[in-house]
């Protein structure tokens, strides 16, 4: 006997600007700032990176302290802040397709089309810019929660996130017991190998000819979207933790779950702030631990980096609550049309960064320190932030906002009313 399948409901175009919360466009928008912070140091490619952080080594006083902020306020923070905006955002499309009719399986195909589309974003931007691109890295992971988790429930998802956050904590003592244990040991490594170690890292970007700088990006690139988005857990845990968050609507209607956000916002803050600290007084000179075992501090980066992540997201959360029925003054509305063009923002940064710093462009990059990247990173953001506000003022989107939703929507009938063929 045949079944005829019913209809789905056309595809749900975007959220109009009324329904969006603050928010995440908030978070998203400030974050943006300390990613460019996080990333421009590798474009310092004469010099010789600490194995212990992308941040050069042998510094001014100057550039060594910009280095210790950024290790303990950004490095590693900021990208499990994001896959935690970037999970909720999927299950805010997931929810308002559903709500508008839409069928299980075709709201399912529009989330992987979108995720395959992240790849193939990812992948371009690697090649043309930036190898470092986490683009791909959410993509990926996106892609494989979506089929394994987006209908699993609340305790499946909470068991799996804690799993992946004892994890991470258990590999950062083995990592202090190992490195505890090595410290003593002859051959645990110098500076020649913190030579190497920098000289593979920054290869991309010190190599002259353009062509071959391309290569390497896209070479690297898969260690990135593996290592750091799979392989790295904090990445999944975080997607994991706002599918949980998503359901309850935590950052649209915060005011309605102030004691958590308040309990994780300092939790997580003060954990994220004080876990790096002994990696960024490594930095300053001001705690010896010899070179060879400087690595311990990558593991236990990651791991309060992952706690830090979640409470930024909280202190936003907070944030969005004493916003309640307010308007936002032309700051927070620069930093929230930002925000809603994150992914614009985001390669905008490399468009303003790779060919004026690496050495196969201008080649800036070598004539920098820490502290001098730094403010040329806060310019490449306030340029991102003008040009964001521009588009809002025009009503426009961003530029990668608009082809993402053209392609993943590309069977969408959602009427000119809705936006038309776009996504969150």
């Amino acid at each position: 006997m045949n079944q005829t399948r019913t209809p789905s409901a056309p595809l749900r175009g975007p959220s109009r600007p009324a329904e969006r919360a603050p928010a995440p466009d908030l978070a998203r928008g400030m974050m943006l700032l300390l990613i460019v912070l996080a990333n421009t140091p590798i474009y310092l490619w004469t010099t010789t990176h600490s194995s212990s952080s992308n941040h050069p080594m042998n510094e001014r006083t100057l550039d060594s302290v910009v280095s210790a902020v950024l290790i303990v306020v950004a490095d590693l923070r900021v990208y499990p802040m994001f896959a935690f905006l970037f999970g909720y955002g999927i299950v805010q499309i997931y929810l308002r397709q559903q709500a508008a009719g839409v069928s299980e399986a075709d709201a399912r195909a529009l989330l992987r089309r979108r995720n395959l589309l992240l790849i193939a974003f990812g992948a371009v931007h690697a090649l043309l810019l930036w190898y470092g691109d986490i683009i791909g890295a959410y993509g990926l992971v996106g892609l494989i929660l979506v089929a394994l988790f987006l209908r699993r429930s609340d305790r499946t998802l909470l068991t799996w996130a804690g799993t992946g956050t004892g994890l991470l904590a258990l590999l950062a003592v083995l990592a202090a017991v190992g490195a505890f244990f090595a410290a003593g040991a002859e051959g645990t490594g110098s500076s020649t190998d913190a030579a190497e170690e920098s000289a593979f890292l920054m290869a991309p970007i010190a190599e002259e000819d353009p062509l071959m700088a391309a290569v390497l990006r896209i070479a690297y690139w898969p260690l990135v979207v593996i290592g750091q988005g799979v392989l790295g857990v904090a990445v999944p845990v975080a997607i994991l933790l706002a599918f949980w968050a998503a359901r309850r609507r935590i950052l649209e209607e915060p005011w309605n779950h102030l004691p958590l956000l308040r309990r994780t916002a300092v939790t997580g803050i003060a954990v994220g702030w004080l876990g790096p600290l002994p990696n960024a007084l490594h930095h300053l000179g001001l705690l010896a631990v010899p070179e060879g075992v400087a690595w311990v501090f990558w593991p236990v980066q990651l791991a309060t980096g992952l706690v830090g992540g979640i409470g930024y997201v909280a202190l936003f959360g907070l944030i969005g609550a004493r916003l309640r029925g307010r308007r936002l003054g032309p700051a927070g509305s620069a930093v929230a049309a930002l925000g809603k063009r994150s992914m614009t923002g985001y390669i905008g940064q490399s468009l303003l960064c790779a060919p004026v710093l690496a050495a196969w462009g201008l080649g800036l990059g070598a004539a920098l320190g820490s502290a001098t990247m730094a403010l040329f990173a806060v310019g490449v953001w306030l340029a991102t932030l003008v040009f964001a506000v521009l588009l809002e003022r025009a009503g426009k989107r961003g530029p990668t906002e608009v082809a993402l939703r053209r392609l993943a929507y590309r069977r969408s009938t959602a009427s000119p009313a809705d936006g038309g063929p776009a996504t969150r």
